[in-house]
């Protein structure tokens, strides 16, 4: 049993703004840099790199687009699965532990520099009486 956690590990979000309840988006996000899911964020503050999320509890939080991509990796991680290679000596090097903790990097299908890369985050999830432990975190 495994517990799966989606960090943003690159991306950009900007600094929310709103008139009221209305959000209002910068003129050119592609021409910013900033993704629009991540900008929009709970509607209150922007998402930005280094925020986590659960999966799948926040699914609804995250970008439809975001999740198409991750849905196979995600697939493949929760059966026990790893893919094999590990970018090494790069920004996303992976870590691969089916005992322990195992990472994988997505890049979101956006193709303008708004685009985002998550860290997806694997950990052994053993049950203990009733209560479940997470080894490695």
């Amino acid at each position: 049993m495994y517990k799966i956690e989606i960090e943003i590990y690159e991306g950009q979000g900007g600094q929310l703004r709103k008139e009221g309840d209305q959000i209002i988006y910068p003129k050119s996000l592609e021409k910013e840099g900033i993704c629009a899911w991540m900008y929009r964020g709970d509607g209150e503050q922007s998402y930005q790199a280094g925020q986590k999320f659960v999966y799948p509890d926040d699914n609804g939080k995250l970008c439809p687009w975001l999740m198409d991509s991750m849905n196979g990796f995600i697939r493949a991680l929760l059966y026990g699965g790893t893919l094999g290679w590990t970018y090494k000596d790069t920004p996303y090097e992976k870590v691969i532990d089916p005992d322990g903790i195992t990472t994988e990097f997505i890049r979101c299908p956006d193709p303008t520099a708004s685009g985002i890369v998550v860290k997806l985050i694997r950990a052994k999830v053993e049950q203990d009486f009733g209560r479940l432990v997470t080894q490695g975190v």
